[in-house]
């Protein structure tokens, strides 16, 4: 099973998450936004995706620059603190794929984490999937081609090449 972590007004998490389900996997879909962060979940993901605090913000269309989140003293604390009080500091999608999905492919990518609560003591690759071509980089199985994003852009060939 893959997880995303989307925003559905976003088109790129919607860019990703079409990737996934025309790739035929199972996706469980949680909508941030809506749900919000835990701590222990955030600190999850974000070391999983080998990211602080920083690096996850998200500075457009997000109320970051009127917190004072682009000033770069703030310290990655207060901005994690601010990222669980408004959850759509974080940047998105992020995704989760189980170490079982992998079977197929060669070799594990950067991500790839010893589980804890939020991954069932299971190994997975967590990844911040800007671009969201970016989720070609984890998935070991991708949607026969051609596919494109939905503003029209191609993502994989008739070859089932990556284009971009």
């Amino acid at each position: 099973m893959i997880k995303i972590y989307h925003n559905p007004e976003c088109g790129t998490s919607r860019n990703v998450l079409a990737v996934i389900k025309a790739a035929g996997y199972e996706v469980q879909v949680i909508e941030y936004l809506r749900v919000g962060w835990e701590r222990e979940q955030l600190t999850y993901l974000l070391n999983a995706a080998n990211l602080n605090p920083r690096q996850a913000l998200r500075t457009t269309k997000s109320p970051a620059a009127e917190l004072g989140l682009l000033d770069e003293t703030v310290s990655n604390e207060i901005i994690f603190e601010l990222m669980l009080e408004h959850p759509v500091l974080v940047n998105r999608p992020i995704v989760c794929i189980h170490e079982g999905e992998h079977e197929k492919a060669v070799s594990l990518p950067l991500g790839r984490v010893e589980g804890n609560s939020y991954s069932n003591n299971a190994k997975e690759t967590v990844k911040l999937c800007r671009p969201s071509e970016a989720v070609l980089d984890i998935l070991p199985v991708w949607p026969q081609g051609p596919f494109a994003k939905e503003d029209g852009t191609p993502l994989i060939d008739q070859d089932g090449k990556r284009v971009i």
